[in-house]
């Protein structure tokens, strides 16, 4: 019965992350915000919400590995989604397509992977009011890096031109502004119901297959609360919003690092990554390598050819099952 509640949080999950897509579209397109912002703030944080609610839940059970894997699981699998759309659409090139501000959200990605990284290497279990200082450096980071990030000037790539995905008219809804406002507000609220349901059932069918809450946290878990991300990018990508779609990948990839060292001041017993599994370090330091491979094809020159443009993302591709191998087997 718990894979049954699983599949049906699961299904909701994605149809609500389809419903985000359309009403963030319309918002980037009838508002001054663009695609990219909208994306990277609004898409992003809504498509996370899951991530909020298992890791959070996560910690009140106590079951630390859970919260731990998921979002840095959730970090290697979003990055696996953008490679993975980017080989599909590759033709189009869709790095080479859409806005080069992008790489900033995604160095600014990077660091906090780094900064995790190294909190679960040090292991120094500080607390300040039973909140560890690894986290809170993590949070500030993440606060001042958006502030840069949202002054900076706008993307020199119009939104006409990164909205050439596919051949032809996207099939689009006349939506009002207040309509999707008010839709993007529900879907929201469903997907944040999701994803403790996605936790607790997650928590017990690591218990019954035994393959432990590390894996489970990092593979499972992590991709299914990442299917808002994934299904966004797909709806987002259809719609011809590129900007949009990467900016949702990119923005949840820095909430995610967020979220985790938020998790520490739900968790109140030391430190959250000095108590996890040595094994979340794999993750940590695999997604950060696959985080830098996605900025080199945003930074790189126009690739005369289809086989060498595809080059990053076959690396992302191949890199992160070799990841979930090495995870699995620790």
């Amino acid at each position: 019965m718990v894979f049954v509640w699983f599949l049906l949080a699961a299904a909701l999950t994605v149809y609500t992350a389809l419903k985000l897509s359309v009403y963030a579209d319309v918002i980037s397109e009838k508002t001054a915000m663009g695609g990219m912002i909208v994306g990277t703030i609004l898409l992003a944080g809504a498509t996370s919400l899951p991530e909020v609610t298992t890791s959070f839940s996560a910690v009140i059970i106590d079951n630390i590995d859970i919260a731990v894997g998921n979002m840095l699981g959730s970090n290697l699998f979003n990055v696996f989604i953008l490679a993975a759309f980017d080989l599909y659409y590759r033709r189009h090139r869709l790095f080479h397509l859409a806005s080069s501000n992008h790489k900033y959200t995604a160095l600014l990605g990077l660091l906090l992977m780094i900064l995790v990284s190294a909190a679960l290497i040090a292991g120094i279990d500080f607390t300040i009011f039973g909140i560890g200082a690894d986290a809170l450096v993590i949070m500030l980071v993440y606060i001042a890096g958006m502030a840069v990030i949202s002054k900076m000037p706008s993307p020199e790539v119009t939104e006409q031109e990164a909205k050439a995905v596919t051949d032809g008219p996207a099939e689009k809804q006349d939506i009002s502004i207040k309509h999707a406002v008010i839709g993007f507000i529900i879907a929201a609220i469903f997907i944040l119901g999701a994803g403790t349901l996605l936790s607790i059932t997650g928590d017990k069918i690591a218990v019954v297959t035994g393959m432990g809450s590390s894996f489970v946290g990092s593979f499972l878990i992590a991709a299914t609360t990442s299917l808002p991300e994934g299904v966004s990018v797909f709806s987002a990508l259809r719609l011809k919003n590129v900007n949009l779609a990467i900016g949702a990948i990119l923005g949840s990839n820095m909430l995610n690092m967020f979220i985790l060292a938020a998790s520490d001041v739900v968790y109140q017993k030391g430190s959250i990554f000095t108590d996890g599994s040595g094994s979340h370090l794999l993750t940590a330091i695999g997604g950060s390598l696959l985080v830098a491979v996605i900025i080199w094809a945003f930074m790189r020159r126009r690739s005369p050819s289809l086989w060498s443009y595809s080059i990053p993302s076959i690396i992302t591709v191949i890199g992160y099952f070799i990841v979930q191998y090495l995870i699995f087997h620790s």
